[in-house]
C-alpha cells in the first residue's frame, strides 16, 4: 500500500485500487523524485495526470504545496483518490477531475490555469504516446509556469526523451524497471 512519506500527512496509509489497474509509484521512486524537487514544492501549484490512488498530489500536498489538481477518468480511482483526499484531510487543496487527460488538460487551459509541477505517471505501455501528447498540450494550453517542471514516469524501455519534443530534459534517473525524466520549456533553458 502506498504511504505519505513525508510533511505533515507522513506515515499516512493511502488506499489503492483494487486489481491491476493502477500501478502505484513505489516509496524508493517517489523519495527519489521528491528529494529532486523540493524546493520547488513550497506554495506550488501541482498537477497529478493519470493520478491513480492520488498519492503524488497528496505527497506534494503534505510537503507544503498549494494546491493540486488530480486527472483520472477512471471510477475506481476516483473513488480511492476521493477517499485519500479524505483521509489526509486534504480535500480543500486539491480538485478531482474525473475525465480523459485531453479533456482535463483543455479545460484548465481555457481557465487560465498552470502549474509549477505537472507530474505524469501514465501505464506503462502507453507512456511514450502519452508523453508526447501531453507534452503537446501543456504547450498548446500554457499549463506549465516559467521555470516549471514537467516531469514524467515509466518503464526503463521507454524512449521517453525522443517523444517530448517541446521540451529539454535536464535529468533522468533509473530506480530499477522505473524511468523518472525532468524536463522544462525549452525557452526556459535558452534564458
Amino acid at each position: 500500500m502506498p504511504r505519505v512519506v513525508a510533511g505533515k500527512c507522513k506515515g499516512t496509509i493511502l488506499e489503492a485500487p483494487k486489481g491491476e489497474s493502477t500501478r502505484p509509484t513505489t516509496d524508493k521512486v517517489k523519495e527519489a523524485i521528491f528529494s529532486s524537487i523540493q524546493t520547488r514544492i513550497p506554495d506550488s501549484a501541482f498537477a497529478d495526470v493519470f493520478s491513480g490512488t492520488g498519492q503524488m498530489a497528496i505527497e506534494a500536498l503534505s510537503r507544503g504545496a498549494e494546491s493540486a489538481v488530480l486527472i483520472d477518468q477512471a471510477g475506481t480511482s476516483v473513488r480511492s483518490i476521493t477517499r485519500n483526499l479524505d483521509k489526509t484531510h486534504l480535500t480543500s487543496s486539491a480538485r478531482l477531475l474525473r475525465m480523459t487527460y485531453h479533456e482535463a488538460l483543455r479545460l484548465l487551459g481555457k481557465e487560465g490555469a498552470s502549474f509549477d509541477i505537472i507530474f505524469m505517471d501514465p501505464p506503462y505501455a502507453m507512456a511514450e504516446k502519452y508523453s508526447k501528447s501531453v507534452s503537446e498540450a501543456i504547450e498548446k494550453h500554457g499549463l506549465l509556469r516559467p521555470g516549471g517542471i514537467f516531469i514524467v514516469e515509466s518503464d526503463t524501455s521507454a524512449k521517453i526523451q525522443e517523444n517530448v519534443t517541446n521540451m529539454t530534459c535536464i535529468k533522468s534517473c533509473k530506480y530499477g524497471s522505473t524511468l523518472v525524466t525532468f524536463f522544462v520549456e525549452s525557452e526556459t533553458m535558452q534564458k
